[in-house]
């Protein structure tokens, strides 16, 4: 019995708010498995902390910039082909949406969210593909409330389902031209921003246990086994999938 290789040795790849989260997450396991990695984050402190560990396992640039500016795609896509050669794909994350139900968060809020989980995402996906050729890859980290509300989080569940659907239909645009798009439905993965809103509960240890009561495997899940689906999906092993959204909850989802 041989290991499954993914064929990421020597691929490379863009990974957006890559400083923590389910993005370090993602792209520690691209990078430990053979791929070239440009991570992105808001702050040079972060960029330059996720890429000394990363060039640990593999090979790790950084580039320092906001999903929100629309200056980023260019730059980043600019930035992985001088330093790699070659670009063949991106994984879009970026952190979570203020918190809050939908009739009393701020609209400023609103706005806000848009330009960087929705816009900026798009904007990505755009300048990725317009450089990609057959056999790239695009790749979103959105949220379960694509297909279930979450409590408390109305931006999320109002945008996030919308760029699914864009991500769907951008799968069609592009599959004739052998350009995979997919998307990651994370949903109790144990990061800082989940125990962040697990502490916004009166007794966040008893909203953590229910919270994981509700999950058929009985836990949150961790970052690598987040990371783990990321780079598969990323990977040339996963040629035959797009227009997906794979759901990584421990069963948390329902819905089929």
């Amino acid at each position: 019995m041989f290991p499954m290789d993914l064929g990421l040795k020597d691929q490379a790849y863009i990974v957006t708010g890559a400083t923590r989260g389910l993005g370090l997450a993602a792209a520690r396991e691209l990078a430990a498995d053979g791929a070239r990695v440009l991570v992105s984050g808001r702050t040079q402190e972060g960029v330059d902390a996720a890429v000394a560990e990363l060039d640990t396992l593999g090979t790790a640039r950084g580039l320092v910039a906001d999903n929100a500016d629309p200056d980023t795609p260019e730059r980043l896509v600019t930035e992985a082909r001088q330093r790699f050669g070659r670009l063949d794909g991106i994984l879009i994350s970026v952190g979570g949406p203020q918190a809050g139900p939908v009739g009393s968060t701020p609209e400023e809020a609103w706005r806000d969210a848009f330009e960087s989980v929705f816009l900026g995402a798009l904007r990505l996906a755009r300048a990725t593909a317009s450089v990609l050729s057959e056999g790239g890859v695009i790749g979103f980290v959105l949220s379960s409330s694509v297909r279930q509300p979450i409590p408390g989080l109305g931006i999320s569940n109002g945008l996030r389902p919308g760029l699914a659907m864009a991500a769907k239909a951008l799968a069609d645009e592009l599959g004739p031209r052998g350009i995979r798009v997919v998307g990651l439905l994370p949903a109790r993965i144990d990061t800082d921003r989940v125990r962040e809103l697990d502490s916004l509960a009166p007794d966040p240890a008893a909203a953590r246990a229910r919270a994981a009561a509700d999950i058929p495997l009985g836990r949150y899940g961790t970052p690598e086994e987040f990371g783990k689906v990321a780079a598969f999906l990323l990977s040339p092993a996963a040629s035959y999938l797009t227009g997906v959204m794979v759901p990584v909850d421990g069963g948390a989802l329902r819905t089929l």
